[in-house]
């Protein structure tokens, strides 16, 4: 009997009150209309309760007890709607359940508005990663057509599925980590075509790709900064060195390079580049508490170690963790006070 009160007076504040004032920000037609909803709606209650609610609960409970008297139903109608005890009781009746409703309403909200501006900032951080990676991509072609070099076509080719990822299967929130590899190894290619036996590059990745998701574009500006910093600044004994431990949930990348010695002193400035900033924010926004971004700092060389510990697996089941990294890998992982 009393629910369609409370259908009524959520709506009216939910759907009317709160759209018409609240997000226009007039927040004295706001008060005025929730004492006027609310006055209204605990008068409409206590309607209810003394012509239809009360009447039919006190002619149950005498069929019960035959002598049984309620206080509450005694008097006029104007002695029963006027009783404060019992216009409080349905203030608070009527209220309750409907600011219950309203604060998981409020709480949807709050929960999507935050889930708009995290969007959009990793929207936007992505934007900037997309001409900065491809911006230095382009620049590898252009060193090659100078020289009229037969590798341009596959070049070409290599650039041509790099954008294409990156325009269309980058839009979502997560991909699969063997495609994510894939332009991995397409850019390494592009660099290796670019640098040729001036630089002595390993690539190795270690267990098993098969249906990790990880967020897009993560790994490569640790990759795209070794070849910059790295092998761009160096004439000649030029290294970097990159290892990939793949397990059924977690990755762990280490990217290390050669360090030019003119550069020694001020080489950690370029990790305040655009590159790596979005990977710290994109980190910290996409994995807050399953990530470590790690730096070790050497005379002659230089590494970036990042390992995501938690990643959805749509294709494994439960299976045991592969053994811990090797100790020469392990070696590296220090932390960085500044990070």
């Amino acid at each position: 009997m009393l629910f369609p009160i409370h259908i009524a007076y959520y709506y009216t504040v939910s759907a009317l009150i709160i759209p018409k004032f609240l997000y226009r920000r007039n927040f004295i037609a706001l008060s005025v209309s929730f004492i006027l909803a609310c006055a209204f709606f605990t008068c409409c209650y206590r309607l209810i309760e003394i012509f239809f609610a009360d009447p039919y609960l006190f002619k149950q409970l005498k069929l019960i007890n035959p002598d049984f008297k309620w206080k509450k139903i005694e008097g006029t109608f104007a002695e029963q709607f006027f009783n404060g005890q019992y216009m409080i009781h349905a203030l608070e009746q009527s209220n309750t359940i409907i600011w219950g409703g309203l604060l998981i309403k409020f709480v949807g909200m709050w929960y999507d508005r935050k889930q708009m501006a995290l969007n959009s900032e990793l929207n936007f951080l992505k934007a900037q990663i997309h001409p900065h990676f491809l911006f230095n991509t382009l620049n590898n072609l252009y060193a090659l057509t100078l020289n009229n070099s037969p590798a341009s076509p596959n070049v070409v080719l290599d650039l041509s599925q790099i954008l294409r990822y990156m325009l269309y299967e980058c839009n979502t929130d997560y991909v699969l980590l063997k495609k994510d590899v894939e332009i991995i190894k397409n850019y390494i290619a592009l660099e290796q075509l670019r640098y040729g036996d001036k630089l002595d590059l390993n690539l190795k990745i270690k267990g098993e790709i098969t249906g990790q998701h990880i967020a897009p574009l993560l790994m490569i500006p640790l990759i795209e900064n070794a070849f910059k910093h790295g092998a761009s600044e160096m004439i000649d004994d030029a290294w970097i060195n990159i290892v990939l431990e793949v397990e059924p949930t977690s990755i762990k990348l280490k990217v290390s390079n050669s360090k030019p010695m003119e550069h020694q002193q001020g080489y950690r400035s370029h990790f305040g580049k655009i590159g790596l900033a979005n990977v710290r924010k994109r980190l910290e926004l996409i994995y807050p508490e399953t990530h470590h971004l790690m730096i070790h700092d050497e005379e002659d060389m230089f590494a970036v170690i990042l390992h995501i510990e938690s990643m959805s697996n749509s294709s494994v089941s439960k299976k045991e963790k592969s053994n811990p990294i090797d100790p020469s890998f392990a070696a590296l992982t220090i932390e960085n006070k500044g990070l």
